[in-house]
């Protein structure tokens, strides 16, 4: 049976690098931000933080950054995790809001 899709707005395929701080560990790692959405992202990093963990999330591309409050929601060992953003600066929202809407055009391109 196939996991029934859960997400509220869609996901695109977006590259940038990211930091995270958790906050009740202080520990801090660096990840690849392989997916993007207005609500959360998926991050490529070989140690992931557990689940439900409160991270602070930085993700820098195209000389612009993005920082939010994050909880991580899902854990794939070794290989990734996704992350809910639970706390956004507007000037953040607007940053998320253009690459988005970027990432929709490219998609949209490769589509034709």
């Amino acid at each position: 049976m196939v996991e029934q899709e859960r997400r509220l707005t869609p996901r695109y395929s977006f590259t940038a690098s990211a930091e995270l701080h958790e906050e009740q560990s202080a520990a801090s790692v660096t990840a690849r931000v392989s997916e993007l959405s207005l609500q959360g992202c998926y991050l490529d990093m070989v140690n992931p933080f557990p689940v439900r963990a409160i991270v602070q999330i930085r993700i820098s591309s195209s000389k612009e950054s993005f920082q939010a409050k994050g909880k991580v929601v899902y854990v794939h060992p070794g290989i990734g995790a996704g992350v809910i953003f639970v706390e956004i600066s507007p000037q953040s929202q607007t940053v998320l809001q253009r690459w988005l809407a970027r990432a929709e055009d490219e998609q949209q391109t490769l589509i034709g």
